[in-house]
């Protein structure tokens, strides 16, 4: 079969994705990543366990400015959270998404985790903040790097592999009830988006179902809404998809400002001809404005050394701007 470029055997994830911008946006709210969390502790026992332990009241989000990390550009996103025993203590949260395999993910987490997650405090022997990391995942493909990871330990091993604790949903067992239900209606509709992004059929049939909930959100977030979602799903959806999707959405669109997949593509296509129109027209009356300034300066230099008075040159003047003017508009 010849040679293979060595690029093509990465997996599918293991380089930052344009769509992890998406995720990024919606669940760095710690509002949304609220019900992020309580949807997915509904499926996943390890998840509800955590959160029944802490006080998602008090989650707050960690900067992005991670001094000691170069993966920032990645969808990593880490919180820190009380406790719900009132007792002084912090834990942290490292959310990461993924959209397909990545053999190198628990690794990057764990670079995160010592790198990010830490208090500093002088009191303390251990500078390090107790984490939980969640790997959220909405691939074509089963996967779960957590599967295999305990094989061939001993069993005083089992539960310590990893430094960190580590829970792994894939989006799409999160169920269609629990988002239409769901308080946060950006968050509901986000996980819908991302859970059938690869599935035409639910993905049409799914998103028009939260129009009434859309309705009751102030008119410049539902807009914001779902103009971030459609230019996610381009990432996604082929050009006969995207007509699906612009028709599947015109009845909310048209009512709460949506610009739909297919709109913004055009919109895009749109500015960049009338931008380029208009750099076009502003040289060609620059270069005119030009030439007519200098036909100027040189009727002028020779009008004085003919010795005519200036109400002369003026009229004369006058003249060359009614011809130029004339000829402008023969051409």
């Amino acid at each position: 079969m010849g040679n293979t470029d060595p690029k093509t055997k990465k997996d599918e994830a293991s380089e930052p994705k344009p769509h992890d911008a998406f995720f990024r946006w919606l669940f760095s709210d710690v509002g949304r990543l609220r019900h992020l969390l309580e949807l997915s502790g509904k499926v996943n026992r390890d998840i509800g366990e955590f959160i029944s332990e802490v006080d998602l009241d008090t989650l707050v989000r960690i900067p992005d400015s991670y001094s000691e990390v170069e993966e920032t550009g990645e969808a990593d996103l880490a919180f820190r959270v009380e406790v719900a025993s009132g007792a002084p203590l912090l834990v942290g949260i490292l959310v990461e998404h993924k959209s397909g395999r990545d053999s190198g993910t628990l690794d990057q987490i764990a670079r995160y985790v010592n790198s990010v997650m830490k208090i500093y405090s002088e009191h303390r022997a251990f500078s390090g903040l107790p984490t939980m990391a969640i790997i959220f995942y909405n691939g074509r493909e089963n996967w779960n790097p957590l599967g295999s990871i305990e094989d061939k330990y001993p069993s005083c091993f089992r539960g310590r592999i990893l430094p960190f604790a580590c829970s792994f949903v894939n989006m799409i067992d999160i169920p269609d009830s629990d988002c239409l239900t769901c308080e946060d209606t950006a968050a509901g509709m986000g996980i819908v988006a991302m859970k059938y992004a690869y599935d035409k059929e639910n993905l049409l049939r799914v998103l028009p179902l939260f129009k009434k909930a859309l309705q009751r959100m102030p008119h410049d977030e539902a807009a914001c809404l779902l103009a971030k979602i459609s230019i996610y799903l381009k990432e996604y959806v082929t050009r006969d998809v995207l007509k699906e999707l612009d028709m599947a959405f015109v009845s909310i669109g048209q009512k709460y400002g949506f610009v739909s997949a297919g709109d913004e593509f055009r919109r895009e296509l749109a500015e960049a001809r009338a931008e380029a129109q208009a750099k076009a027209k502003a040289e060609e009356q620059a270069r005119a404005e030009f030439e007519r300034n200098q036909d100027r300066a040189d009727t002028l230099a020779i009008l004085r050394k003919m010795g005519l008075s200036e109400k002369k040159i003026t009229e004369a003047c006058a003249e060359l701007d009614a011809l130029q003017k004339k000829r402008r508009r023969q051409a």
